[in-house]
């Protein structure tokens, strides 16, 4: 599959250009988070007793933010996975060849996504699971934060995918065709995979989202991160450095998961490539050449199809 360039490398004005936006974005934000610091002193909120517990006391990691962790981790976990499931199925339904399943995963998808999460969440729990007998008192909560956060966000996936295939060169189905297999196969086995790996950072931009969006679960009374934080700041009178802490946890998590899928997108882009070395002809395209700054690095898959 032939590279693509988005966009021209920034000449020397556009980068002192943008080195003076990233001052300025720097200096803003050192600003803002200066009058936070002034305003929480001025509310004594920045007192060593307030903050004391989360060094001196195991309670509140044993009792309140662990158990918050694990309820965040669960509904994320449980949301990512049917969401993926959601969004590949629907994705490729709304590619189908048939017009009425087409339409139908169009429709089924606009409507997830117009939908506001927390809506969903709050349907879910009070018009279905808490008067149903589906599920429990106790998995009630999970199961509306799971609904709102699958449903939107497969449908958000669906809507990648979707984009993903279509962004892959026509010569891709072409030759599949060409070989003799069912455009389902070309689907399943050429296009498909194709599309998660160049839409893997989005992908997992969704994931981020979903891991963030648990913590709406606080409307349906799931206990998660944000929940337990809450009750950490009423157990020990400190409610701002307890919402700070859980911001803080929310974080490191989120960026954990960002690095982590950056070294997965870079090993997967690393397969079905190959380094010509010794000064070598570089076989490819002239644009993935140009592309690939002339680093020897060429996509087999390009050349051999």
């Amino acid at each position: 599959m032939s590279a693509s360039v988005l966009f021209d490398a920034p000449g020397p004005r556009a980068r002192r250009r943008h080195a003076v936006l990233a001052a300025l974005g720097l200096v803003v934000a050192i600003g803002v988070l200066v009058l936070v610091v002034l305003k929480m002193k001025d509310a004594n909120q920045l007192q060593g007793a307030l903050w004391k517990p989360f060094v001196t006391d195991r309670a509140v990691w044993r009792d309140y933010l662990v158990p918050g962790l694990l309820g965040t981790f669960k509904a994320a976990a449980i949301s990512i996975v049917l969401a993926g499931v959601f969004g590949i199925v629907f994705g490729v339904g709304r590619l189908s060849s048939i017009t009425s399943l087409r339409w139908a995963c169009g429709v089924v998808v606009e409507f997830f996504r117009a939908v506001p999460v927390l809506l969903m969440m709050i349907f879910a729990y009070f018009g279905l699971y808490a008067r149903g007998t589906l599920f429990s008192a106790e998995t009630a909560p999970l199961a509306a934060v799971v609904t709102g956060l699958t449903l939107y966000n497969g449908s958000v996936i669906a809507e990648l995918v979707r984009s993903g295939v279509f962004s892959l060169p026509k010569g891709q189905s072409e030759a599949g065709l060409s070989l003799g297999l069912t455009r389902s196969q070309v689907m399943r086995s050429i296009q498909l995979p194709q599309a998660l790996t160049a839409m893997l950072p989005a992908l997992i931009g969704q994931f981020v989202v979903i891991l963030k969006d648990s913590a709406l679960g606080y409307q349906v009374t799931y206990l998660e991160l944000l929940n337990w934080s809450k009750t950490l700041g009423s157990a020990f009178a400190n409610t701002v450095p307890a919402y700070l802490v859980a911001a803080l946890l929310f974080i490191v998590i989120n960026y954990a998961l960002t690095v982590v899928a950056s070294r997965v997108q870079r090993r997967l882009s690393r397969r079905g490539r190959a380094v010509v070395g010794g000064g070598g002809p570089v076989t490819g395209t002239t644009a993935e050449q140009s592309t690939l700054g002339g680093e020897g690095v060429v996509n087999t898959d390009a050349t051999n199809t």
